[in-house]
């Protein structure tokens, strides 16, 4: 028997859990792929053993649910010289490091788009929920008796002007559904996007500030990278509309959370919902959380079951193309691939 057949069983691991278990059937269409269970609670010796000879990791998305050297980042793939494909289990990769991966020559994919419908179903629960002050009520009702309905009005967002930060799966489907459900303006700013696509995605292209000055509501749906760490900062807060409303379901870390506060303190923006945050997830005497005029979730906006069955069926059936020496539709560095199929002819043939 040639060595490249001794070699043919493809190695999968993954920390105590898949997005959702659809993943393990999918990837039992091939026989040739093991899926191996790790648990954060066994010995670095051992978890290191089955990921120095895995060729694919099926990684937490979630930078807080995940020790730093479990990252995918050089260090970590030194130690994987078999790794062909590092794959996030959600649309994020804030464990994940795109250049270090790519030097290794070690393929990334997300599953982009898998939770899209939740997460701005979400955004859109949020924007409602705090335009007719919901949240507020809520509160005044569990702590005493004698609510003024009046001392509550809130606004109808039908025809108001949304600003969308970021135009991708996310992003487009909260355009289409403000667009379309309540005739909103809709702004949005992705300097990513052909003038082109803004229409076709039901947005109307507009700068960093005449986006920023002219929302009523503004609502995040770009990833956090070093170019958008802390992007919504105090001067961008200062910049936007007295009364707006503040949404970020994109990931903690995109705004700076004392430069919000302060804010929403002073009275300059009206109310903020925030589905993520810096730390994940926040201390209960978080400053944010003392606040009546925030509406607040632990990063459960694209926790749905349908969102976690469909990203689960994105990663299996990415990893069966990839591990078939296919490439993948949700490929985030294809500058790898030659590098890519070469080494997988290395370790399978073909």
């Amino acid at each position: 028997m040639s060595e490249v057949e001794n070699n043919s069983e493809k190695r999968l691991v993954y920390f105590e859990k898949f997005a959702h278990p659809v993943t393990v059937d999918v990837l039992a269409r091939d026989p040739s792929i093991t899926v191996q269970r790790l648990e954060l609670s066994s010995s670095d010796a051992e978890n290191w053993q089955a990921l120095s000879g895995a060729h694919g990791y099926q990684i937490r998305a979630t930078r807080d649910e995940l020790p730093d050297q479990f990252f995918a980042h050089g260090e970590f793939l030194q130690r994987c010289p078999n790794m062909l494909v590092v794959s996030s289990m959600g649309s994020g990769t804030d464990t994940i490091d795109l250049a270090d991966c790519t030097k290794a020559g070690v393929l990334v994919v997300n599953q982009a788009g898998g939770n899209a419908e939740a997460v701005a179903e979400h955004a859109l629960a949020l924007m409602l929920s705090l335009s007719k002050r919901v949240g507020e009520t809520d509160q005044f009702m569990r702590a005493q008796d004698g609510i003024d309905r009046t001392s509550f009005m809130g606004h109808n967002i039908q025809g108001k002007t949304l600003g969308i930060i970021g135009l991708g799966h996310v992003g487009r489907r909260v355009a289409e559904l403000c667009g379309t459900l309540f005739s909103m303006r809709v702004l949005a700013y992705d300097p990513y996007l052909e003038d082109s696509v803004f229409e076709a995605r039901g947005a109307i292209k507009s700068s960093w500030g005449d986006l920023l000055s002219a929302a009523d509501f503004i609502t995040v749906h770009c990833p956090r990278t070093a170019e958008t760490e802390d992007f919504l900062n105090a001067d961008s807060f200062a910049l936007m509309k007295p009364g707006a409303i503040f949404i970020n379901t994109a990931r903690g870390g995109i705004h700076d959370e004392a430069a919000l506060f302060a804010a929403l303190d002073s009275g300059h923006l009206a109310a903020a919902g925030l589905d993520v945050w810096a730390v994940e997830p926040p201390a209960a005497d978080h400053p944010l959380l003392r606040l009546s005029n925030v509406l607040a979730s632990p990063h459960t906006a694209g926790v749905t079951y349908e969102s976690r069955h469909k990203m689960g069926t994105y990663a299996g059936e990415q990893l069966l193309e990839i591990f078939a020496g296919r490439r993948p539709p949700r490929l985030l560095n294809p500058e790898v691939w030659p590098v890519f199929e070469d080494r997988f002819k290395a370790l399978f043939g073909g």
